[in-house]
């Protein structure tokens, strides 16, 4: 019978094809994700943003680096050499001998297949004359030839061949393990020992324990947890939360303390320059024994952000440093208000917890601003263009323009625009000008419903409301285009406001003059034709010397034609109840049918909404959007949006925030909360912040009418369930029953 016979591969061509495997297995992936992307894709990406970003750290440091760095190339020589190997090892297998072939008799006899018993004896006499041992011939060869003889002469051995493709019958089944034998030999067994309990019991555990130390140091966003234990710390410790006590919160962050980050450096020179520097800044709390506050980590991280955000020059020795902990601020600042955002829910859902106040929040998106911008919180927006200084700040605020924002400087005419800034030559005002129609123009649209409700515009106390926000962005340049395209007054109007130029007024307020005149025209006809009672015209004297009567006239008129509604209503109503059943029975069915187009309509637009979330989840946009123009932040930072809901009047947040990180062109976000357990009407606001521009915030008002809840009905009809089919056939099986006694009885 056959059996099976396990075997090391002696020759060592099996290890060959093992070999090329596991080489292919890494080097195709590498080769996919690691092969450094097209150099002048990315050369061409940042040509095209000189004209904009060209002054801006973060764009000179990228061109440093593209043209200093060696990483590609060696990334690139590791793969061409991997792939050597590859190709090698494949040549190598390629060349390798057939030791497994398919037997063939008439191969050996040097027969065509299907050739006669004739032809196959006359070639074996042949063929073993000329290899008999006897006659000096291969012994080896001599024994094939007998072989394939007999396999196709003896009808047993053929038969065994077509069946098993042996003349002998069945073999044993052969495999081969891809290993050399010198592996299992026993006088290499020790080495092999030592390799594999190196590799198994040293290296592997060392590599899985360092990766998983290292990890359950960082929460999901990178962030050590001991940071974001110490922000929840200080943050529940001051609901209400300052700037300045918000910085030295921000740079007490276990990111800049050596012993916790690699990354952080602490120099000798440090003694020498952050004392200097404490002094050109002024008043900065060093005195403050609180720690973490007092460490010189956190002293220093202070130091340094501070003299970014009044952009003052620094060494090169801590320049590096600064560069350091400039990049960490947005995602700690975003850390931050998670945190915060964590501690309101908790103080909502629990109770007796102090929740951090809506300024708290909103500083520490103040600070993402300031930071990535360099700039301190009461300077002024305009400082984000370039070549724009302080002293130039009178230009726009004078009494003649009144430009304190960017929207009021993009909103000027041309001409005033070019005026206003007279300081600037051609190119720096064409630069000013291509840097601000960069900037971002937010267009807000909101939507308040309750979904999944009967009623989706009825609110009511304790529902579920979800606020639809679509955002759409715009280039502000784009607004200066609308300023140019804008139709120009005609010469009749120019030449009526040169001639009325003594008594100037304008075209909106003879607007509403005119308007006013006519509503005046129309109450006074209306009283005019409206019969008014006897005790009512005394009740209207008696006002006028109190001087209210037109404010009662109109008043009085209203009454009446609400009254005459009214009586027209019910005489209508009447008439409609004489019309015939067959119009009555029309106009039910056209009211049905516009009950089920609305239904309709509306579970169309529920099936969307679900179809639009079920893409959200599965789809997963990029977070590159757009790149902010920033002249002191050290790397590329993309254009993000904080968006939520506030009650500004109880300093409280309604929705957490939502950080929109995928807005490119449009995006729509859902904000949802539970209305209040209160009926009443309610102010609350849509706000919109930047993580990266200053005075691009908006704020849309959200009026709130939340009413009653409806009652809970007792005796709904989806409970009334019928009794069962058995308990109705019971009654007529029990009559049957006493039929059937009382036959018997009769029979009897």
């Amino acid at each position: 019978m056959a059996g099976q016979q396990f075997q090391y591969d002696d020759s060592g061509n099996t290890f060959f094809y093992f070999l090329t495997s596991f080489v292919g297995l890494i080097v195709i992936p590498a080769t996919y994700y690691l092969w450094p992307r097209d150099q002048n894709a990315e050369q061409l990406r940042l040509k095209s943003l000189r004209r904009v970003h060209g002054r801006c750290l973060w764009y000179r440091l990228r061109l440093m680096k593209s043209q200093q760095s060696i990483v590609p190339t060696l990334k690139k020589a590791a793969l061409l050499f991997g792939w050597a190997v590859f190709l090698f090892l494949a040549y190598k297998v390629s060349k390798l001998d057939r030791e497994y072939q398919e037997y063939n008799p008439y191969e050996v006899l040097n027969l065509d297949a299907g050739a006669s018993v004739a032809e196959i004896k006359k070639q074996y006499r042949v063929l073993s004359l000329k290899h008999h041992p006897d006659k000096g011939g291969d012994e080896a060869m001599f024994m094939k030839l007998a072989k394939a003889y007999s396999a196709l002469t003896n009808e047993e051995s053929r038969k065994n061949w077509e069946t098993y493709g042996n003349p002998d019958g069945p073999r044993v089944t052969s495999f081969g393990i891809a290993l050399p034998a010198w592996i299992v030999d026993q006088k290499n067994s020790m080495l092999v020992l030592l390799v594999y309990g190196l590799a198994f019991m040293v290296i592997l555990p060392v590599v899985v324990g360092t990766w998983w130390y290292r990890s359950i140091r960082y929460s999901g966003d990178q962030i050590l947890i001991n940071t974001t234990q110490l922000f929840m710390h200080f943050m529940y410790k001051t609901p209400t939360m300052n700037m300045k006590r918000l910085v030295m919160v921000l740079t007490a962050a276990f990111e800049f303390d050596p012993r916790s980050n690699k990354e952080a450096i602490i120099r000798p020179t440090d003694n020498i320059e952050v004392p200097q520097l404490i002094r050109e800044l002024g008043n900065i709390n060093v005195k403050k024994k609180e720690p973490p506050f007092c460490y010189p980590y956190s002293l220093k991280a202070r130091v340094l952000l501070l003299t970014h955000l009044a952009r003052m020059d620094v060494s090169e020795n801590i320049e590096e440093d600064q560069r350091f902990v400039v990049k960490k601020g947005p995602a700690l600042l975003q850390e931050m208000i998670n945190v915060g955002c964590q501690l309101t829910m908790m103080a909502t859902s629990r109770g007796g917890l102090r929740a951090p106040r809506l300024t708290s929040i909103e500083n520490c998106m103040k600070l993402s601003q300031m930071v990535v911008q360099g700039l301190q919180e009461a300077k002024s927006p305009f400082l984000q263009l370039p070549h724009f200084e302080e002293e130039h700040l009178r230009y726009c605020i004078c009494k003649k323009y009144k430009v304190r924002t960017l929207q009021d400087l993009v909103s000027l005419k041309d001409s005033d625009r070019r005026n206003m800034l007279r300081f600037l030559g051609d190119e720096k005002y064409d630069e000013v000008m291509a840097v601000l129609g960069s900037f971002p123009s937010i267009n807000m649209e909101t939507k308040l419903q309750v979904l999944d409700d009967e009623d989706s515009n009825n609110i009511t106390a304790g529902s579920i409301v979800t606020v639809t926000v679509t955002l759409t962005r715009k280039r502000m340049s784009e607004m200066f285009e609308k300023e140019e395209n804008a139709p120009l007054p005609t010469e009749e109007a120019n030449t009526e406001e040169q001639g009325d130029a003594k008594n100037k007024t304008k075209v909106w307020q003879n607007k509403n003059k005119g308007a006013k005149k006519a509503a005046k025209s129309k109450k006074k006809k209306l009283t005019k034709k409206k019969p008014v009672p006897q005790q009512q015209a005394k009740g209207d004297k008696a006002k006028q010397a109190n001087g209210n009567v037109a404010g009662n006239e109109v008043a009085a008129s209203k009454e009446e034609e609400d009254d005459l509604s009214d009586k027209g209503s019910e005489s209508d109503e009447a008439e409609g109840n004489k019309d015939s059943p067959s119009e009555r029975d029309e106009e039910s069915d056209t009211e049905m049918d516009e009950i089920a187009g609305d239904d309709e309509e509306e579970w169309e637009a529920l099936q969307q909404s679900i179809q639009r979330r079920e893409r959200a989840l599965l789809e997963t946009k990029s977070k590159v959007t757009h790149p902010v123009y920033s002249l002191y932040f050290p790397e590329e930072k993309q254009e993000w949006w904080w968006l939520y809901i506030a009650d500004r009047k109880e300093q409280t947040l309604v929705s957490m925030p939502n950080h929109v990180c995928t807005l490119k062109d449009t995006e729509e976000v859902e904000l949802k909360f539970p209305a209040p357990s209160k009926t009443g009407n309610y102010q609350y606001s849509v706000i919109l912040r930047s993580d990266s521009f200053m005075g691009l915030d908006q704020v849309k008002p959200l009026k709130l009418e939340v009413h009653e809840a409806k009652a809970m009905m007792d005796n709904h009809p989806q409970w009334d369930i019928p009794e069962t089919e058995e308990e109705e056939d019971d009654p007529e099986d029990s009559d049957g029953i006493e039929e059937s006694e009382e036959d018997e009885e009769d029979n009897d």
